[in-house]
């Protein structure tokens, strides 16, 4: 369903953000995470957990979502001194117009949403 939604994405977040002022709009699909099952404990579900249920398969397609007329072409992640995880994520150039006064929007809902920190970068390749 989220595919068919992608289909018109554009158009209608440039409808809703002129109805809303300027206000940014980010489309999420609503997704499931299954708890991992633990050894020596009785299984809830009957079956095996699908990858798709799992916490970093759920945290990635958000982000995929976040960002979406954009692509993910990389990912990094930095391990900083104190412990603490900063991704960074990097978008295709081609979307660089239509999505770069949005990446503090994105990486703000990412924080709400999942709890990491992320930065997008849009990164200049070299052969």
């Amino acid at each position: 369903q989220l595919r068919l939604y992608q289909k018109i994405q554009t158009r209608l977040i440039r409808e809703l953000e002129k109805k809303f002022s300027g206000k940014h709009v980010v489309f999420v699909a609503q997704r499931r995470i299954l708890p991992r099952p633990i050894k020596g404990k009785p299984k809830p579900y009957s079956q095996k957990r699908p990858f798709s249920r799992t916490k970093t398969s759920v945290h990635n397609a958000m982000l995929e979502d976040l960002c979406y007329p954009a692509e993910i072409v990389g990912k990094r992640i930095r391990h900083r001194l104190d412990g603490s995880r900063l991704i960074k994520v990097h978008l295709d150039k081609n979307q660089q117009t239509n999505v770069e006064h949005k990446l503090d929007t994105y990486s703000g809902v990412y924080k709400l949403l999942t709890g990491k920190e992320v930065a997008f970068e849009f990164p200049e390749y070299m052969l």
